[in-house]
This record gives C-alpha cells, structure tokens and sequence, in this order.
C-alpha cells in the first residue's frame, strides 16, 4: 500500500513535469510547443505550430495513460508513459542536433533550455514511479469447492454391523471420528463404555450365614 502511494506519487510528478516542459524554453529561446510533431519525423524546421499538433500533444497523452495507470495500479501503463516522454525527447534532441550540427548545454543563446531537462526529468520519475509501485495485490491460496461430493467409505448392512450402537468397531488403524457418506449410516461409530466385568456383570459374592441369635 505504502510503495503504491509512494510510486503514484512521483508518477503524477513525472507527468506534470513532462507536461508543463513544452512551455519553457528548448533550443535558442524557442519553446517545445513551438516544435511540430511532424518535424521530429521530417526535420526541424522554423515553422511554428499549432497546440494541437506541437509537441505538447504526445506529452499530454502520457500524462492521461499516467492518470489511468495510476487509477488502475498498474506498472506497466505508468512505465509505458515514461517510456514516450523519453522516447520524444530523445527523438527531438537527435533531430535538433542534426539541424544545428552541434548541441551545447550552457548559458549560451544557441543552447540546450531548461525545457528539455524537465522533459527528461519526467520521462525519468514516471519510470522510478512504475519501479516502485507494488501493483495490484494477489490474492493467494485454494478456493475450496462447495459441491464437492464427500468422500465414500464402505456401507456396512445392518445385518452385518455390530450389537453395539448399530455400527461396527474400527480397527486399530481406524479413527472413531471419521464422517460417514450422506444418507447412509456411519460406519464408525465411538466405542462402547468400558465395562470391567464383561458381559456377565460383576461377580456375586457369596454371603456367610449368620450366628443363631441366642
């Protein structure tokens, strides 16, 4: 429960991250929504574009698989929205570089912004996000069946069975408290009490004859 609040908790951060990214700065004092998806496939040009079809639009996707991830306990949704925060990131940073011919990180104008290390940033806490997360709890065990059929044992006829209670004695190996089959007498029944002087009763003790009275 814990590792599932902790992960959703920096899951919901790497989204936020990613999403609020497009509207800082990414190369040159240009912003990531000013980026078209098309030119991450095409080629970086100077076009501007739209927020519906910048770069935003797949960041914002990622954030809503965060959410139903997150709603769903589910690692590997969360996982996957990291997975396309990186994977545009990277693609437009291989497709700047190729249009400038060289990539700086510094103070400098042509350089690397804040923008892109928020992109990153995300990319990076939703995946430390879906690591952590426990996922959904499982539940362990055997189902019992309730329409099971009790076990049978041997059916004993009533001209068979012992005097003694209408059942038979168990052998040594034999338990008293074993269930008998539906419907049918049980086979087992507990033993008679222990009597000590066997079915004769106990023995008569003659009784002396007494002195004449005088």
């Amino acid at each position: 429960m814990i590792r599932n609040v902790i992960g959703s908790l920096l899951a919901l951060a790497g989204a936020t991250a990613a999403v609020w990214s497009p509207f800082r700065d990414w190369y040159d004092g240009r912003p990531g929504r000013d980026y078209r998806i098309q030119d991450l496939f095409s080629g970086i040009t100077g076009a501007g574009a739209e927020l519906t079809t910048s770069i935003l639009l797949p960041f914002v996707f990622a954030a809503l698989v965060t959410l139903v991830g997150v709603a769903l306990r589910s690692r590997l949704l969360v996982a996957f929205s990291g997975l396309i925060v990186l994977g545009f990131t990277v693609l437009w940073t291989v497709r700047q570089g190729q249009a400038a011919g060289s990539l700086t990180v510094g103070g400098d104008a042509a350089a690397l912004g804040t923008g892109v290390a928020t992109a990153f940033g995300g990319g990076v806490l939703l995946l430390i996000g879906a690591a952590v997360m426990s996922g959904r709890g499982r539940r362990h065990g055997r189902v019992e069946s309730y329409d099971e059929e009790p076990p049978a044992y041997p059916y004993v006829p009533p001209d068979e069975q012992e005097p003694y209670g209408g059942t038979r004695r168990p052998g040594p190996a034999e338990p008293y408290d074993r269930p008998a089959p539906y419907g049918q007498p049980p086979p087992y029944g507990q033993p008679p009490p222990f009597d000590p002087y066997g079915p004769e009763g106990p023995p008569t003790l003659p009784i002396p004859d007494r002195p004449d009275e005088r």
